[in-house]
């Protein structure tokens, strides 16, 4: 009698879960954006909103992001997966869905979808500002842009980015705690390679080991501290024109790796630093305080809570 009460128990249990499992994940709300080339408000095509959105919004999503898919064994099997030969099936498709040009790149060939996701791209397809007083953005991706870091909670309402907690180190933290900082967020469907934004030497670069949470805004959006509890690169590099200068590659789900692939510690702008392999993710750099002066349209679309598309290259900020 008792094992029949047990079963039925355990048989409602799991037909409840079933059901909010099946859920809707509640309306998906755009993403929108600045195309930085003809100031118009765009809406980004997300690559796996739906599963995204069933991660971070309905509640056994929730429970399985916080279980299992923040963990790396995961990404390190899709990245896998990724590495096999009939990977590069789907190469097509993606290419077609999200408009990539391909014209642009070293080469049209591909051994498998992670070498076609880390392209390189031709010399000319990313012109560098050469102006030694000109930050550079360091990828491809939308950007999200801070003057003073004390200043910031519109981001999202609630949450103060702490820089000590990205950081990990309390003297980098108070260097840069009155600064100001940049988050590059690289979608899927973007360029994967990520450069140095500044001439200079790399005086620090270490790694801290975190998690693999999305940082696709449909996650931040529930969670923006998830930024912090990635794992990430924290680089600092010593310039003659931004005093010192952070630069830090954050993981995400599905990220099987970041490749670091530079050789030597003097490091120049646009200079290749290494790349993400599969899925998105984010550059975030730091500036001492009175360093930079942040370009004015970032500023304001980042007030306006939207993201500016920019491009590998390309001027941020200026020496103040």
């Amino acid at each position: 009698m008792k094992t029949n009460i047990r079963y039925k128990v355990l048989l409602a249990s799991f037909i409840i879960i079933l059901i909010v499992a099946l859920l809707p994940s509640g309306e998906n709300i755009a993403i929108q954006y600045v195309d930085r080339q003809d100031s118009q408000v765009k809406t980004e095509k997300v690559y796996g909103e739906a599963w995204l959105a069933w991660l971070y919004n309905n509640p056994v999503g929730r429970v399985t992001t916080a279980t299992i898919v923040k963990r790396k064994f995961l990404s390190d099997i899709y990245g896998a997966q990724m590495d096999k030969p009939s990977s590069k099936d789907k190469i097509a498709g993606f290419v077609e869905t999200y408009n990539i040009d391909l014209s642009i790149c070293q080469k049209q060939e591909f051994d498998n979808f992670n070498d076609f996701f880390y392209r390189k791209l031709k010399k000319d397809a990313r012109p560098i500002d050469i102006n030694y007083n000109v930050v550079v953005s360091p990828a491809d991706g939308k950007i999200l842009a801070i003057a003073d870091i004390h200043n910031q909670d519109f981001i999202v309402k609630g949450y103060r980015f702490n820089v000590e907690e990205f950081l990990q180190n309390a003297e980098l933290a108070a260097r840069y705690k009155d600064g100001s900082f940049m988050i590059i967020r690289l979608c899927p469907t973007d360029y994967h390679r990520y450069h140095f934004p500044v001439n200079g030497e790399i005086i620090f670069d270490s790694i801290i080991n975190g998690d693999y949470y999305s940082v696709s805004p449909i996650a931040l959006r529930k969670k923006v501290e998830l930024i912090c509890l990635n794992k990430r690169s924290v680089c600092e590099i010593n310039t003659k024109q931004f005093g010192k200068v952070i630069m830090s590659e954050v993981a995400a789900t599905m990220v099987g790796s970041m490749i670091n692939t530079y050789a030597d510690n003097q490091v120049m702008k646009g200079e290749e630093r290494g790349y993400f392999k599969f899925g998105g993710s984010t550059v975030v750099l730091f500036f001492e305080k009175g360093a930079i002066a942040i370009d004015k349209d970032l500023l304001q679309n980042t007030i306006n809570g939207l993201e500016t598309e920019v491009k590998m290259g390309e001027r941020i900020a200026m020496r103040l």
